[in-house]
């Protein structure tokens, strides 16, 4: 009987898609992300032996383990199908590691998308690990290790119990904080605009609103209260008004790349408010396939961790005849559009996230996908397309509006605009939204026709009192906008690095907007003191481009990490002896004691938060903290929602927080998201995987 080939991904969704499409010959497992990490319970660094790490299997992984080295002792071949990124090379290369057996090959496959044609070429083009890939992922993960074992006990001792410290953690939170500092101190000024409706001598219709801007000779005028704002209005209101000069021009909107994964994540926030969890959980359902009926399992979007704006010439072949298919020759540019990324580190090897036939409508996919997956669907099947579509036209006219006085006294400028759609090219299908903040001033569709010299008649003056804004507070969209322009993070950590800063409660997320803690405040500012050349924008942004160089073989990952370990150690020292111990105050519930009526307030225990009463030790009263997850309770019927708690071993586990009438409960943490084969409850399961609590069904995070 003749051997069959092993093919090992990470999740058994990604599987089921592969065995569709390789058939007989192959045996395909999933190993359910990472099998081997550092342990958990100390360093595993030999800091001595050029930082040595000292990996393990997980627990939970050594089944998994046992059970893919005996497939692969009885395979002919091995083929790592794991994710084409550095996270995925590295799970290759300790999958390989710890399952090789006899003499058996094994070989590593590539592909961006899980398609019948992308998976031929990938396994007929085999290579072996790419150990420059491997390294970038080792000295990523050694260095987050070395800065969390160091400076987490500091802010045990220093601080409280359970907290941590991380390279572009830190840093993430500090940039929301300098942003809370920069709204505290920030003061409000007063100014005035004014407006004047107008219309054309002799005629009644169209009005139109033209706005101060200053004096007729240039001049700007400040308007800072009310009583100069009315001394212009009592002048504005005597002026004779005229048309000083009018400008019309063409000019051209071009389309926004398809997107890379913080693109994706921030328009995902703008229109959906999906988190950034949230939309790379539904990113990786729709790369590692979905069932389409008598199709099969389809994979229907590339690869969603990318920082490549590059596209696959056939897409863009195939974008091209769709759109002039479905709109005509002139929506087709005449020359195909390409996108070059200028943030450095950009892998521009990648294609970016774009589906995987422009044919494949979200129409044709709707009814086999649930509403969020539609709605992402959609978002990267528009930006694709829209990418190759034809510029819109637009006609801008300014009108520049003299309002002269007599006698000769101040004459002022005022300014009206107009911009109106010529051709309507890619906005037919989609535009980017903006950001809270950002210009999107509307102007009138249309101004009466103005020429040089024209009287107007002035009919009615408008005065609004406005004052000065604070910046924004960061949202999810923003912030990982603010980290990728500083080449802070990459695709893989984006997600993450927002999940971890609110889990931490270093930050909170209210109305959509990032409010730091006072837990946030005081650790952010201790390390900034004392570890301010490491926990800063810059140096941060320093590391992520010292792992590219190691990725691409320009550095040995070992030197990376000493330059990085030598300056840590110099801190630690200074700083173990100089900062004093912090003491936080306790954070009140809003609730009263039930026993005596005082405050309740949180406090951190041995097995972590919990609530008691602020008359300790007069009153003794006390209880488990509960941990939110906006998660229903499956089969609950009074509407009862899970909860975490603490057990007395000081473990979480999740329960309704109707019990005792209700009486569910789990040890693992449910998420938000439903079980993409059954719908009921999906929870976490292991360090890296996820279950139904129904079905068979099992998968990985989308998170490494």
């Amino acid at each position: 009987m003749a051997k069959n080939s092993l093919v090992i991904v990470e999740s058994p969704a990604k599987a089921k898609t592969l065995t569709s499409m390789l058939g007989k010959g192959y045996v395909i497992k999933a190993s359910l992300g990472h099998i081997r990490d550092l342990p958990k319970s100390r360093i595993g660094i030999d800091i001595e032996n050029n930082f040595t790490p000292k990996y393990v299997v997980s627990r939970d992984k050594s089944k998994t383990v046992k059970e893919l080295k005996e497939l692969a002792g009885r395979s002919k071949a091995v083929f790592l199908a794991t994710d084409p990124d550095r996270e995925g090379e590295a799970i290759a290369w300790h999958l390989e590691e710890t399952t090789r057996a006899n003499n058996i090959p094994f070989h590593r496959v590539i592909f961006h998308e899980i398609t019948e044609t992308a998976i031929s070429e990938a396994f007929k083009h085999p290579r072996a690990i790419n150990m420059n890939l491997v390294d970038a992922q080792q000295a990523r993960r050694v260095v987050d290790r070395l800065l969390g074992y160091k400076l987490s006990p500091l802010l045990w001792s220093k601080v409280r119990r359970g907290l941590s410290a991380g390279r572009v953690q830190s840093v993430a939170v500090k940039i929301v904080v300098d942003r809370e500092r920069e709204i505290e101190k920030f003061v409000a000024v007063e100014y005035w605009t004014l407006e004047a409706e107008l219309v054309k001598q002799g005629t009644t219709k169209p009005a139109f609103r033209a706005t101060l801007v200053g004096l007729a000779d240039g001049k700007k005028i400040t308007l800072g209260n009310k009583k100069s704002a009315d001394a212009v209005m009592a002048e504005l209101g005597k002026a004779d008004y005229s048309v000083l000069k009018t400008t019309t021009k063409q000019t051209k909107r071009s389309p926004a790349p398809p997107f890379i994964t913080s693109t994706m994540q921030q328009e995902a926030w703008r229109r959906y408010h999906f988190s950034a969890k949230r939309t790379m959980a539904l990113a990786q359902q729709l790369y590692e396939g979905l069932s389409m009926g008598e199709e099969g399992n389809v994979g229907l979007i590339t690869y969603m961790r990318t920082d490549s704006t590059h596209v696959a010439s056939h897409a863009i072949s195939e974008t091209r005849q769709y759109i002039a298919e479905k709109y005509g020759d002139s929506y087709v540019p005449l020359k195909a559009r390409s996108f070059s990324r200028k943030v450095k580190g950009a892998q521009e090897a990648h294609e970016a996230i774009r589906p995987t036939q422009v044919m494949r409508h979200p129409l044709v996919v709707k009814d086999y996908l649930n509403a969020d997956q539609r709605k992402l669907y959609q978002l990267i099947w528009q930006r694709m397309v829209a990418s190759q579509m034809a510029d819109a036209l637009f006609e801008n006219t300014t009108v520049d509006i003299e309002a002269k006085n007599k006698p000769a006294k101040t004459n002022y400028l005022l300014r009206t605009q107009t911009s109106v759609n010529l051709f309507p090219g890619f906005i037919t299908l989609y535009s980017e939204q903006k950001d809270d903040g950002e210009d999107d001033t509307k102007k009138p569709s249309s101004l009466p026709q103005l020429n040089k010299g024209d009287a107007l008649k002035m009919n009615e003056l408008f005065a609004e009192q406005n004052f000065s804004k604070p910046p924004l507070r960061f949202t999810e969209a923003t912030l990982i906008k603010m980290l990728e322009q500083n080449g802070i993070g990459r695709p893989s950590t984006y997600a993450p690095i927002m999940t971890t800063i609110q889990d931490r409660e270093y930050v909170s997320k209210t109305g959509g907007s990032f409010y730091p803690s006072e837990l946030g405040f005081i650790v952010t500012d201790l390390l900034v003191t004392n570890f301010a050349d490491i926990i800063n924008v810059e140096y941060t942004a320093h590391m992520e481009g010292e792992l590219d160089k190691v990725a691409n073989a320009e550095v040995k990952w070992v030197d990376t990490v000493r330059d990085f370990y030598q300056p840590l150690e110099q801190c630690l020292s200074k700083a173990s002896d100089s900062i004093q111990k912090v003491q936080l105050a306790d954070e009140p519930t809003g609730e009263d004691c039930p026993d005596c009526g005082k405050a309740l307030v949180f406090k951190i225990g041995r097995f972590g938060k919990f609530i008691t009463c602020s008359n300790y030790p007069e009153c003794k009263y006390h209880t488990n903290f509960r941990i939110k997850t906006d998660v229903p309770c499956p089969g609950c019927t009074e509407g009862g929602m899970l909860v975490g708690r603490f057990n007395k071993k000081g473990k979480i586990f999740y329960g309704c927080n109707a019990y005792p009438r209700h009486k569910f409960a789990i040890n693992g943490k449910p998420l938000s998201e439903p079980c993409p084969k059954c719908g009921k409850l999906l929870i976490e399961a292991g360090a890296s995987g996820i279950r139904c609590t129904e079905c068979k069904y099992r998968g990985k995070k989308t998170e490494e």
